[in-house]
């Protein structure tokens, strides 16, 4: 019940009867409540939907027992598929989830998964387990059906059934009644793919494709820095040509484009091709925290403030705007590398959960506006939050701005 199965099940709640299940029991006691911490579905949203256990026939009954999956007869797992330190795919999540949809599996029953992973992972990892558990048969007793999520986090535009949804299943009449399943709720309609093969291929180049273009645009950046071109000024400039890209550098993280790319990566190097541009991409991008930290004490020096004991001031530490995500955050490489140069290093972020923060990072941030004056302030999320913010009264006199956004406009001394 995250920023996909969430909405999703909402979506779902409007026109059939949902149980959203979490092994998170404070996250289903949050909802149960009309609460939603990620900020993707309003409260009155949810209290639309929201119904006890036998309230109603249709409506959401959220639940962290699993025994209320047992009169379930369609299950969609929507777990996280993260990377470990070492850049390896993890799907400890979706093998668990497998297990436990496993224990309540019938005849007739329809698994269909829309957590990213390479392609074959469905058929090659995920069934097996179901078989496993259940005692049933693929494709005779069971079915298998891969959806990938296009969920766009803090995006209140392009909501979950906005978005055309590719669908699959594991045989040709399964992938129709998937696609109507589907078809039902997204208003935007539906694309069937042949193959669950071909809807996972599909999802993990998605986001590697924007990863590698973000990456391009991270590199124009360098270069432009070095021949003091305003990089933002170039893209603007070349975008007024029809088919011209909108990518702007930044720091890219989160738990897609900074995570997909690894899992199409693997699995090319499974059959033996090593996939030099996609992973070119992610040095890039992963190389960007480093290289924005040693802007920033360039900009100091060349304003004669000592960088050793330096304060400073990063503002935002979700890996995207105007969203309280900060899974694989890349602002956390940022506030590293400033730190290793002995400055003192201060987050304010007003959307980030500080108990997540403290859990996943052992970091102390800000909610509300600092009142202390700082040295450096560097933006590195652009939440709309900010656009009011008075830097005057947070910098020294000879402080310095440096917006890796684009963000601050002429608020800023340099941006990427």
């Amino acid at each position: 019940m995250g920023y996909v199965g969430l909405p999703l099940a909402r979506l779902f709640a409007t026109k059939y009867d949902v149980v959203g299940f979490d092994i998170a029991h404070q996250r289903i006691k949050s909802l149960q409540k009309g609460e939603d911490g990620t900020l993707e579905i309003s409260k009155d949203q949810l209290q639309k939907v929201m119904k006890q256990k036998n309230d109603r026939k249709i409506g959401l009954f959220c639940s962290a027992q699993l025994d209320d999956l047992t009169d379930c007869t369609i299950y969609i797992v929507t777990v996280p598929t993260p990377v470990d330190e070492k850049n390896i795919p993890v799907l400890e999540p979706l093998y668990s989830a497998s297990r436990s949809v496993g224990t309540y599996l019938k005849p007739k029953d329809i698994v269909i998964y829309e957590s990213t992973v390479f392609p074959g992972a469905t058929e090659e990892c995920c069934v097996p387990i179901l078989e496993a558990v259940s005692g049933l048969t693929y494709n005779k007793d069971f079915f298998v059906g891969y959806s990938p999520e296009r969920i766009n986090p803090g995006d209140k535009t392009h909501t979950v059934e906005k978005i055309v949804k590719v669908t699959s299943g594991s045989t040709t009449e399964m992938a129709r009644v998937i696609d109507e399943l589907y078809k039902s709720v997204i208003t935007a309609g539906t694309h069937l793919a042949p193959s669950i093969k071909v809807a996972e291929a599909a999802k993990v180049i998605e986001n590697s494709q924007r990863d590698i273009n973000i990456a391009f645009v991270n590199e124009l950046a360098k270069i432009f820095n070095k021949l003091d071109i305003d990089t933002h000024a170039v893209l603007e400039a070349a975008g007024t040509k029809w088919n011209f890209l909108p990518f702007t550098p930044g720091l890219v993280g989160g738990h897609c484009i900074g995570v997909d790319p690894y899992y199409l990566a693997q699995k090319a190097q499974e059959v033996g091709h090593h996939p030099e541009i996609i992973l070119a991409g992610r040095r890039m991008n992963d190389s960007m925290g480093s290289y924005v930290a040693g802007e920033v004490v360039k900009l100091m020096l060349s304003k004669e403030i000592l960088v050793r004991n330096a304060n400073v001031l990063v503002l935002g530490l979700t890996f995207k705007e105007n969203c309280p995500d900060v899974r694989n955050s890349k602002v956390i490489d940022l506030i590293g590398n400033l730190k290793e140069y002995g400055m003192g290093v201060e987050v304010w972020d007003p959307l980030a959960d500080r108990h997540q923060v403290k859990s996943l990072y052992d970091l102390e941030i800000y909610y509300k506006v600092p009142v202390t004056r700082y040295d450096a302030i560097v933006l590195a999320v652009g939440h709309e939050e900010f656009k009011m913010l008075d830097l005057k009264k947070i910098k020294k006199d000879n402080a310095v701005v440096y917006d890796v956004k684009g963000f601050l406009g002429d608020k800023a001394d340099k941006r990427l």
